[in-house]
């Protein structure tokens, strides 16, 4: 059974979508100014499908800084390209981060540096496949569709709870 929720976050409405027991998709409803997340959530918020269920509950854990890592069955569509990019944002470590070159150089290919950009911002999956956990090379916060607030708020998150830090950038 494929389903659409929307899930009321700390930096927004996301609309959750599965097809069968695969999540498809997670993405922010809107962007917006930062503070101004209290748009009203227009359709179904009640998961009825386990798979949104259990994402629902990994999300709750993530955002209350009760779980590091999600265990969810994931399907986005993409070019073989993609989906090596996808898994390969999937190894980064919570709590961390890294660059796009170094990214591009763990594939084997240095020069495919805007190439992995392209993929990382095809990436359907917010938050799940962290596209939010790669920077530029010298370390400041670049590009995210899901406005670049939300990006440095997901990375002092995920510092606060894996290192203690209080504030990154």
């Amino acid at each position: 059974m494929n389903e659409s929720i929307f899930y009321n976050s700390p930096i927004g409405v996301l609309q959750i979508k599965n097809s069968g027991d695969f999540i498809t998709e997670i993405s922010f409803v809107e962007t917006q100014k930062k503070g101004n997340t209290g748009q009203q959530i227009n359709g179904n918020t009640n998961p009825s499908t386990p798979i949104l269920k259990k994402c629902v509950e990994q999300l709750e854990a993530y955002f209350s800084g009760q779980s590091l890592q999600f265990n969810l069955s994931l399907s986005q569509e993409g070019t073989p390209f993609q989906q090596t990019v996808w898994t390969e944002l999937q190894k980064i470590p919570y709590g961390r981060t890294v660059s796009y070159l170094h990214l591009s150089k763990s594939l084997g290919n240095v020069k495919a540096i805007r190439a992995v950009g392209t993929a990382n911002g095809k990436n359907n999956i917010v938050i799940i496949v962290p596209c939010h956990r790669v920077i530029g090379s010298d370390g400041k916060l670049v590009g995210y569709g899901g406005d670049l607030w939300r990006k440095h708020w997901l990375l002092e998150h995920e510092a606060k709870f894996a290192n203690g830090v209080q504030h990154l950038f």
